[in-house]
C-alpha cells in the first residue's frame, strides 16, 4: 500500500480544431480530448470542466481552437460506464481523462493503446491498475489525491481532537462498487479500531442523503467522515447542509468543500492537483508515453478550517489544531 496519497478523478474529451502554433505544437494540430466520470456534468460547464479549462489554457490548448473534448459523464449510473469509455475509444481520443476508480476500471478494459490518464483517490497498484507508480507500464498514468488510506488515521485524529469524547463515527460513501473505494472503508477501518472508535459506512445510492442521513443520525454518531468520492465532492452542498441539521461535525477532502460551509478538510490542494492534471494531458499530446510517466503524488497536505461552522455546532477547537491549519475560513 502506498504512503500520505490518494486516489481520485478521471475527465475525458475529443478534440476540435482550429490551425494554431502553441507551444511549439504542430500548426494545425487538433488534440482531442476524452473525459470519463461517474458522477454528473456541471451545468455550469461552457468549456471543459471549469477546474480543468484553465490549466490547459495556460499550456495553449483551447476548446473551439485546437482543442475538442468529448464528455461522457454517468450521473452515478455507473453500469454506463463501460459503453461510454467504448464510445470513447471507437471515436480514437488522443487522451482519455477518467476521474474515479470505476471509470479507470472501465477505461482500462474499453482500450490498451489510448493513454489514460487517471485522477482519482487509492492505491492504483493494489488495485490492479498499474505496475508501478514510478513505471506504471501499459497506457496508464495520472494523478493521485492523497490517497484515503494514508490519510484515514489524520482524518479520524482530528475529529477526535474535535469531539474528544466521541466514540461512534460515520463515513459517509456511495455504493460505487470499484477497488478504490473498497480500500478507503477498510482503510478507515482500521485506522478506527486503533483509534478505539466504532465506525459506521453509510452508503448511499443515487441523491437519497436525506434518508441516508436520517438513519445515519438514529445510530447517534458524534462525527462524520465524507469519503474523498467525486459525485460527494459534486453533492457537497447538500451533504453540508445535513451535516448541519444533524449538528454532526465533518471533514471532508478538499477546501471547496470547507469553503463551502464544512467544517474542516485534509488533503491535497486542489489547484496543484488540477495544474498536474493539466500538465500530464499536455505531455500526452506531446508524445509522452504514459507507461514511462510516474503518476504524480502531493508533496504536502492542507488542513482547511471554517470558524464560522465551527461555532455554529458549538465546538471550541483546539489551538493545537487550529496552529496546523494552511487556511482558517472565518
Amino acid at each position: 500500500m502506498m504512503n500520505r496519497r490518494k486516489f481520485l478523478g478521471q475527465v475525458a474529451g475529443v478534440l476540435l480544431a482550429t490551425p494554431l502554433v502553441v507551444n511549439g505544437q504542430t500548426a494545425g494540430r487538433v488534440y482531442r480530448l476524452g473525459i470519463l466520470h461517474s458522477g454528473t456534468q456541471p451545468t455550469s460547464d461552457t468549456a471543459l470542466a471549469n477546474w480543468l479549462s484553465s490549466p490547459l489554457r495556460d499550456l495553449g490548448y483551447v476548446e473551439g481552437r485546437n482543442l475538442v473534448v468529448e464528455r461522457r459523464y454517468a450521473d452515478g449510473k455507473l453500469d454506463r460506464l463501460p459503453a461510454f469509455a467504448r464510445e470513447l475509444a471507437d471515436l480514437r481520443v488522443d487522451a482519455i481523462l477518467a476521474v474515479g476508480s470505476s471509470a479507470i476500471q472501465a477505461a482500462k478494459d474499453a482500450t490498451t493503446t489510448i493513454p489514460i490518464v487517471l485522477f482519482t483517490g487509492g492505491d492504483p497498484v493494489a488495485a490492479g491498475l498499474v505496475s508501478s507508480l514510478a513505471r506504471p507500464e501499459g497506457n496508464i498514468t495520472g494523478v493521485l489525491i492523497a490517497p484515503e488510506g494514508s490519510l484515514a488515521g489524520k482524518r479520524l485524529e482530528m475529529l477526535r481532537e474535535s469531539v474528544p469524547r466521541a466514540t461512534r463515527i460515520a463515513l459517509l460513501v456511495t455504493d460505487d462498487p470499484g477497488v478504490m473505494l473498497k480500500q478507503q472503508i477498510s482503510e478507515t477501518r482500521s485506522a478506527a479500531s486503533t483509534l478505539g472508535i466504532e465506525l459506521d459506512v453509510a452508503e448511499v445510492r443515487g441523491s437519497d442523503y436525506a434518508r441516508v442521513f436520517a438513519a445515519m443520525a438514529a445510530r447517534r454518531p458524534q462525527a462524520l467522515i465524507v469519503g474523498a468520492q467525486a459525485v460527494l465532492l459534486r453533492d457537497r452542498k447538500q451533504i453540508i447542509e445535513l451535516a448541519a441539521k444533524y449538528r454532526l461535525p465533518a471533514i471532508y477532502e478538499w477546501p471547496r468543500q470547507v469553503q463551502d460551509g464544512g467544517l474542516m478538510s485534509y488533503g491535497a490542494n486542489d489547484v496543484a492537483t488540477y495544474r498536474e492534471v493539466a500538465s500530464y494531458i499536455d505531455r500526452i499530446f506531446k508524445g509522452a508515453k504514459p507507461g514511462d510517466l510516474p503518476i504524480w503524488l502531493p508533496s504536502k497536505l492542507h488542513l482547511v478550517i471554517n470558524l464560522r461552522t465551527a461555532k455554529a455546532l458549538g465546538l471550541a477547537l483546539p489551538p493545537s489544531l487550529l496552529a496546523r491549519a494552511d487556511e482558517v475560513a472565518q
